[in-house]
């Protein structure tokens, strides 16, 4: 059986079923080489502004090992936060037939492609886009550069069309390129939580036939909370909640604001929820909106339409162009424009029955972006190459 190494930082949600779905379908050998080290794993987030333990099992059903890292600084953070000395000769002894890379933008990961490279397949997930790409001479620079990074990679699996667009942008031709979908655990957010569902909203003090529009995420800049807040206010609806669910550096500026709101008796924050929860806060809303500034791909959307849920993006969330349609599912406004949200969320919410038949038809459209489909797709492509 060909052995295929994985490089990536540390165990992720949404990557770990990537790992076992692969392990288990006992046609290509896998192991994952975490990068950052195991004491990364529960690290400080400082998009939370918390210690983040995940409560579910992210080291079950495939094999892994983490590595020695002596950055200076350890983390993610940066390119010299991941130094690994022993990963390339590790992953040759275990004799690795190809290389499947995540993210090049750390020290170990980017050595690993350049030596890896015209020795054996390697091949290459990231979910970068073009959406915030500028002309400028610093910009140029940066584009000669990437260039350069993806003549290292053999083969590349694309999240979605404006992922496509930016491999192509950089180098890489059609015929290096696999679609393996931006995937989350569909079956477990479409579990039935209803009851935990009502419960949120009875604990708010919302009733069923009201409607409740949901932010959760990090309460950082690029996220946009405040553009939210901004327009809820300017839409008014009586018979609308809005319910912001995370934590973050702009937590106490978010609530602050909403005392002088006058809607602010319709807003509701709650705390940071683990992984378990998630699926009945998504279940206890109407829409989903995610107003970021900038996002490679926005994966909470992926989770809201799993749980059947109507949504709202902004034009610079990176997924917008996959699974957002006008008139089907939801909507898409303007970056940065609270009048154009505004409206988007009037017409949005205008009747709770179109806001459900949107939802139902996320629900659709979303089942299938999957693991079995992504994991099928890259096994396929692998096992030609090796």
């Amino acid at each position: 059986m060909k052995k295929l190494a994985i490089i990536t930082t540390h165990p992720i949600q949404y990557y770990a079923p990537v790992f076992s779905f692969l392990h288990q379908q006992k046609k290509i050998e896998i192991k994952v080489f975490y990068t950052l080290a195991e004491v990364g794993m529960n690290q400080h987030d400082p998009g939370f502004g918390k210690k983040v333990e995940w409560d579910l099992p992210l080291l079950q059903g495939y094999p892994y090992q983490f590595q020695k890292n002596t950055a200076k600084k350890p983390g993610s953070h940066s390119f010299w936060g991941i130094k690994n000395p022993d990963l390339i000769s590790e992953i040759k002894a275990w004799k690795a037939d190809a290389i499947l890379v995540y993210g090049w933008a750390y020290q170990s990961h980017l050595q690993a492609m350049r030596y890896f490279k015209g020795k054996i397949p390697v091949f290459f997930r990231g979910d970068s886009n073009l959406l915030d790409r500028k002309s400028s001479a610093k910009n140029s620079i940066k584009n000669i550069f990437l260039s350069w990074v993806y003549k290292k990679v053999d083969h590349a699996f694309f999240v979605g069309t404006n992922n496509k667009a930016y491999f192509k942008k950089f180098g890489l031709k059609e015929n290096q390129l696999t679609f393996a979908p931006h995937a989350i655990d569909n079956d477990r957010f479409a579990q039935n939580f209803s009851a935990e569902a009502e419960k949120i909203r009875a604990k708010l003090g919302i009733q069923k036939d009201e409607t409740v529009i949901l932010f959760a995420g990090k309460f950082e800049p690029v996220k946009n909370a405040n553009l939210l807040l901004e327009a809820f206010e300017n839409l008014n609806q009586s018979n609308t909640y809005l319910l912001l669910v995370g934590n973050g550096p702009l937590e106490k500026n978010l609530k602050a604001k909403k005392t002088v709101l006058k809607t602010a008796l319709r807003i509701h924050f709650l705390n940071f929820q683990n992984q378990s929860q998630m699926p009945a806060i998504y279940q206890s809303c109407d829409l989903f909106c995610l107003p970021s500034n900038s996002e490679t791909w926005g994966l909470a959307v992926n989770e809201a339409m799993a749980c059947g849920k109507a949504v709202l993006v902004s034009d610079k969330v990176g997924c917008a162009a996959d699974l957002v349609f006008e008139g089907k599912n939801g909507s898409i406004f303007q970056i940065g424009n609270a009048l154009d949200l505004t409206e988007k969320l009037r017409q949005l919410c205008h009747k709770k029955a179109l806001l459900e038949k949107y939802g139902q038809a996320s629900a659709q459209i979303i089942k299938d972006w999957n693991f079995k489909v992504a994991v099928e797709a890259m096994q396929k492509k692998i096992l030609e190459y090796v």
